[in-house]
């Protein structure tokens, strides 16, 4: 691929004013991660996570494919110090670390590295025609960035390792009755629904969603007394704010509220 062509290989816009979408652009190659693809999306997720007129991001690969997986090109020769000076994880860390919600739109393959991005959204919505896999295992590897970690606390221990076993993918209607998927709509509707989707979340208090997902995700792995106190100083916190103050006066005067994120 030329250089200007993998300069594009993440399109970056905003459907509407409090969203920013990333569409992984590279069709040829079944949109598999190339480096430049994975600094583009973490430069989208800090983006997503800093600007102020953001509040929710949505990572697609458009209608046909979301991503099938690694770019295996660039990894059959690799050495294991060559992967560690690449320093992927840090890559991925900032899609992980993002503090507002992300949203994955997923048409056709999620596998390997394309399942663990979405899995690193809070939400994800599939059409009927999609299918996730971690394949790793058919190329005498596993998954290097969160599929054994994510997958098994959203399915639970024995389909997880069914998949990361066999190496063999699921259709959409079974990862919805897994758990692995939000929203599971008709192929043609899986961007409208995702936009529909961060719509909603974009007219909540920005700063009640930002905590909300922290004690959520962080809670998951603490002790339940943990998670409760983490909780529960969150929600303190938030008696702070403006947008508090704003949606219970606007409940009371049966309006709507016009959160401002202060």
């Amino acid at each position: 691929m030329s250089e200007a062509a993998e300069a594009a290989a993440v399109l970056v816009d905003r459907p509407e004013e409090p969203v920013l979408r990333a569409t992984l652009n590279r069709p040829e190659a079944m949109n598999a991660l190339s480096m430049p693809a994975r600094e583009a999306l973490a430069d989208f997720a800090r983006r997503v996570d800093t600007e102020t007129g953001i509040r929710v991001g949505i990572i697609t690969g458009g209608p046909t494919v979301f991503a099938a997986g690694a770019d295996i090109k660039a990894m059959v020769d690799a050495r294991p110090m060559a992967l560690h000076r690449r320093g992927i994880h840090r890559l991925w860390q900032a899609i992980a670390e993002c503090r507002k919600p992300l949203i994955a739109a997923v048409n056709g393959y999620a596998l390997g590295g394309g399942c663990e991005l979405a899995m690193h959204c809070d939400l994800i919505v599939a059409g009927t025609g999609a299918r996730f896999g971690l394949p790793e295992v058919k190329v005498g590897i596993m998954p290097g960035a969160g599929g054994t970690q994510r997958l098994i606390r959203a399915v639970g221990k024995h389909r997880a390792l069914r998949l990361l076993l066999t190496g063999e993918p699921i259709d959409a209607p079974t990862a919805a009755d897994w758990g692995l998927v939000t929203d599971l709509v008709h192929d043609d509707a899986v961007m409208e629904t995702a936009l529909s989707l961060a719509g909603t979340i974009a007219r909540r208090p920005p700063l009640a969603v930002e905590h909300i997902k922290e004690v959520a995700l962080a809670g998951a792995d603490l002790p339940l007394s943990a998670g409760l106190m983490l909780e529960r100083k969150s929600m303190h916190l938030l008696f702070d704010t403006a947008d508090q103050t704003e949606g219970m006066t606007a409940f009371l005067d049966k309006r709507r509220p016009d959160f401002r994120g202060e």
